[in-house]
């Protein structure tokens, strides 16, 4: 792991291409969104930590989740979480708002959250590959 020497984020690449900027507070992006916003968030939080150590990252504009590299991302609004989860393939569901493939190891899922019962099973799947993505397990050999 290498940590910028200004920022001290870790990454999993010396030297990689980030927003040098020191993190916020995890509650200033729930400031005045309804109270489900924050529970759908801590719901998804509670999943992850049953998935080992993470960092949680409140950035500018998004809650960064962090193991080696970042693998899930959310934006709280005032009635739902956007956020988007990385895989190393494509998983089609009705679920995923959009899927953008940016290598054929690396698929950005984006989706919309509005109640903590929406984490359910099927969700932790995702996060649980999520996470594996972001301990880069899917480039060991």
């Amino acid at each position: 792991m290498w940590a910028c020497p200004r920022c001290a984020r870790t990454f999993a690449n010396r030297n990689q291409t980030h927003t040098c900027a020191p993190l916020g507070d995890l509650d200033t992006h729930f400031a005045g969104v309804e109270p489900n916003v924050r529970a759908t968030f801590d719901r998804v939080l509670d999943v992850v930590a049953e998935l080992g150590p993470v960092m949680v990252l409140p950035e500018k504009t998004r809650i960064a989740l962090h193991v080696r590299m970042s693998f899930a991302a959310f934006m709280p609004r005032k009635r739902w979480l956007n956020g988007h989860l990385v895989l190393a393939r494509r998983a089609e569901s009705e679920r995923f708002r959009h899927v953008e493939e940016f290598s054929p190891r690396n698929v950005l899922h984006a989706f919309r959250l509005t109640t903590p019962d929406e984490v359910d099973e099927e969700f932790a799947t995702w996060l649980a590959e999520s996470y594996r993505v972001g301990r880069q397990d899917h480039l060991r050999t």
